[in-house]
């Protein structure tokens, strides 16, 4: 009997939002879309700088896998979240959050140092450009992480941003091999285009002999398997998982394994912050095959909240909205 279904492990990030323009990020030397590690000195002189000239749109708890974890508990199952906080207020804030959206966590994973913080610079076409500096998850290790719930769920889901932490990447060697032996199925997200770019060996380390399901988009989905094409990055990516998923933004989302290959449309909606989109999209995908609905529906379904998060500011929806969007799914399908 499964204590959870998804136990899920990634970096915890209290992220600042702000409303940039282009030429702000031309000016401070930041690739658009994707996610740059920095110190803490130099993010604070971001910060800075963002709030002398640009719009401030607040505060969220964040993190990759963590906004996945948020969006397959709220929709009704159950779920354990490894991470590192400092013993601060924010990890304080971050922890709490996690809670009171139905998940679980354990206290090993506060230690002494500071949370890590993100500022997401979300510019005019929606597209979110990230400045990461990660605080003490930089160093999360096995030593943060209980792994009992795990020998029992479902799902073991990893975040490719911890392919830039050789700690990181040592527990999720020891993560994968208790999932393998006690038949836990394994996802795991490429996350960014600068993971790819920069961090392709660590990323190789996480995805080791292969996954049960991976989830990217197609930027990162050409990258990683060096082709110039969505298709014959799929036939590569095929290689590596059972189940591939390449999320194509506006276009939705390509699904394919051995036996089915398909395309489900996208949801027109008016694009705000693409931030936590993906996340989204990954958390609710997995919710309906642990609910045991096919892969399109849980195609469909995945389009559906991730476009809802796309159309408002932050990485998440509250909680009451990710159950009454699930209910509208319901009645749609009937």
């Amino acid at each position: 009997m499964a204590t959870v279904d998804l136990f899920a492990i990634g970096n915890a990030l209290i992220d600042q939002e702000f409303k940039v323009s282009d030429e702000f990020l031309t000016e401070q030397n930041l690739q658009k879309g994707t996610m740059q590690l920095t110190d803490g000195d130099t993010q604070t002189q971001l910060y800075n700088n963002l709030k002398a000239s640009q719009n401030y749109k607040g505060q969220a708890s964040g993190g990759s896998a963590a906004n996945t974890t948020v969006a397959f508990s709220a929709l009704g199952t159950s779920a354990f979240y490894a991470c590192r906080v400092g013993n601060d207020d924010l990890g304080k804030i971050y922890l709490d959050g996690l809670n009171e959206a139905g998940i679980k966590t354990s206290i090993k994973s506060i230690s002494q140092g500071v949370t890590g913080t993100c500022m997401v610079l979300v510019s005019d076409d929606s597209e979110r450009t990230m400045h990461t500096y990660l605080g003490i998850t930089a160093e999360l290790s096995d030593v943060q992480m209980d792994f009992e719930p795990l020998k029992t769920a479902k799902w073991l889901y990893i975040e490719g941003y911890l392919s830039t932490s050789d700690s990181a990447r040592a527990a999720v060697k020891v993560a994968r091999q208790i999932a393998k032996e006690n038949g836990v199925k394994i996802a795991l997200t490429l996350s960014d285009p600068a993971m790819v770019q920069y961090a392709r060996t660590g990323l190789n380390e996480l995805i080791a002999d292969g996954v049960d399901l991976i989830f990217c988009n197609e930027q990162e989905a050409m990258m990683y398997t060096e082709t110039d094409s969505v298709d014959a990055a799929l036939a590569k990516l095929k290689l590596l998982s059972n189940d591939v998923v390449i999320t194509l933004s506006a276009k939705g989302a390509l699904v394919s394994n051995q036996e089915h290959h398909f395309q489900v449309a996208g949801r027109k909606v008016t694009a705000v912050d693409a931030n936590g989109a993906g996340d989204a999209f990954a958390g609710a995908f997995l919710y309906g095959l642990n609910a045991g609905n096919s892969l399109e529906t849980a195609a469909q379904l995945a389009i559906l909240i991730s476009s809802e998060v796309v159309s408002k500011f932050g990485p998440r929806l509250n909680v009451a909205e990710y159950a009454n969007l699930l209910e509208t799914f319901k009645k749609d399908c009937a």
